[in-house]
């Protein structure tokens, strides 16, 4: 192995930090959900939150993949571990099903622009298990 190889790009720092927090965020999003906080809660409607928080526990684990899997998967980048790029796709399978789940459930409620914002996650979660990948071959994540 060469040195070069053994060198961690500025990128991936960036990279890194800035999934971490996206994804941070997701698992912020989880919490608040799960726990029922009703500050973090109150702007939706009532409609959403009924259909959120009687969701089967099936839908909640993967849910729960989605966004530790991604958090997890920041977490191994920023550790040069190779194990960044099956938990970055686990977290994007479990963002696309969780997403088309819901998204073909005729009695799910739908919010304005709400497909726009599955289409940012699930773009970001693949960006992140291909720069993973890419890191991987390259011989950066160990």
């Amino acid at each position: 192995m060469s040195e070069s190889a053994t060198r961690t790009p500025w990128h991936l720092w960036v990279v890194g930090g800035i999934s971490a927090l996206w994804n941070a965020f997701g698992c912020f999003d989880f919490t608040m959900t799960a726990t029922k906080n009703a500050a973090y809660l109150e702007p939706y409607p009532q409609e959403m939150l009924d259909y959120w928080l009687n969701m089967p526990a099936w839908m909640w684990i993967i849910w729960a993949i989605g966004v530790i899997g991604g958090l997890a998967g920041s977490i191994a980048l920023l550790l040069r571990k190779k194990l960044a790029v099956g938990l970055f796709l686990a977290s994007l399978l479990a963002a696309a099903s969780s997403m088309s789940m819901g998204y073909f459930d005729k009695n799910a409620p739908h919010m304005e622009g709400q497909w726009i914002m599955s289409v940012v996650i699930i773009a970001i979660a693949l960006l992140l298990m291909v720069y993973a990948r890419w890191l991987s071959r390259r011989d950066v994540l160990r």
